[in-house]
């Protein structure tokens, strides 16, 4: 696994939009005071050519314009790390028009986002071997005070921090809108996760991270985009410790979606899976809930399965090193995760 260098002081920070670009608001504006709050310290910015488009259908351009732009930033000499602009719906038509090779053969850069953005965070170890962050994307940076999350993202970056816990609550219904773009979480729900482990109501395990936003990663399966397999015997001797959170599924689009990624092979070797809340959290169907969903799927590989972590589309959410080594401890009211870049 290739991990990049980190964001050194006054360094470099890029910005493309393989997704939504920041047209509307409140991402507009947020958009604008994060670049404000890295020149504030320090850092200097980089702005791709989608950052403000909005030409594209459920992203900032056309394809073939969003894969330039990936292909341009990480290959070129322009910036130090990348963030993405946002999520959106349609990344995935992205990827024919992305080098991987180029990407692959150049040196390596961090990129963090999370949502739509999985088509990049997931692919970039699968078929690059080169490891990337799931975690907030640029808006995220405007919102004050910044969360303790969103400041443990940046110490990722900058290399300062590797080892991450659960916070204390989350956001259920946030307050950022129009007309209060700066809103910060709106934290009224308490931080409790459900573990399923033979060993009890808490567990220890590790493994090489590998995940996304289910949404996307469903439709990954089966096109020239998945070398899992390949992925999870290059590193069996690991293990894999899946990532997965929902935005748009209810709870049989959750199972059904668990079957596909089941069906196509994808949990070999599987050591652990840490499910994200999903956006859809209270929805029920046909008497079935989320975790339902996931146990009535994934509970045969007889790994632990922590369900409710802080990942995804409830923030706040742990930033994920999508290709490290991770040691996880969890219990229903705290979650560490040690991230090792080996």
């Amino acid at each position: 696994m290739r991990y990049p260098a980190f964001l050194p002081e006054k360094g470099r920070i890029g910005f493309i939009a393989p997704s939504f670009g920041c047209t509307t608001e409140p991402y507009l504006s947020c958009f604008e005071e994060s670049i404000r709050l890295f020149h504030r310290r320090g850092y200097r910015t980089v702005l791709g050519p989608n950052c403000f488009a909005s030409d594209g259908i459920g992203k900032s351009s056309t394809p073939e314009s969003c894969g330039a732009e990936i292909n341009e930033f990480f290959t070129q000499d322009r910036c130090d790390v990348i963030l993405s602009c946002g999520g959106g719906e349609t990344m995935c038509e992205d990827l024919p028009f992305v080098d991987f090779m180029s990407i692959r053969n150049a040196p390596p850069k961090w990129f963090m986002g999370f949502s739509d953005n999985t088509n990049l965070t997931f692919t970039l170890p699968v078929l690059c071997d080169t490891a990337a962050i799931y975690g907030p994307c640029a808006p995220a940076f405007a919102m004050n005070p910044l969360h303790r999350s969103v400041k443990d993202a940046l110490l990722l970056l900058r290399g300062k921090k590797t080892e991450f816990t659960s916070y204390s609550g989350w956001e259920k219904a946030p307050q950022k809108d129009e007309e209060n773009p700066f809103a910060p979480y709106n934290i009224t729900e308490k931080t409790v996760m459900r573990v399923i482990s033979g060993s009890g109501s808490s567990t220890a395990f590790s493994g090489r991270l590998i995940g996304g936003c289910l949404d996307c990663l469903s439709i990954l399966a089966g096109t020239a985009f998945d070398r899992v397999k390949e992925f999870a015997e290059r590193y069996a001797k690991d293990g894999l410790i899946w990532f997965l959170e929902a935005c748009d599924l209810n709870p049989m689009g959750i199972r059904r979606a668990l079957w596909q990624l089941d069906q196509a092979g994808w949990f070999r070797h599987a050591k652990g899976f840490l499910i994200g809340r999903p956006f859809l959290f209270d929805e029920q169907m046909l008497g079935m809930d989320h975790y339902d969903a996931v146990t009535g799927i994934l509970k045969k590989y007889d790994v632990p399965i922590v369900m409710d972590m802080d990942l995804g589309h409830l923030p706040p959410m742990i930033p994920l090193i999508s290709g490290a080594l991770a040691e996880v401890e969890a219990a229903p009211k705290k979650l560490s995760v040690k991230m090792r870049l080996e």
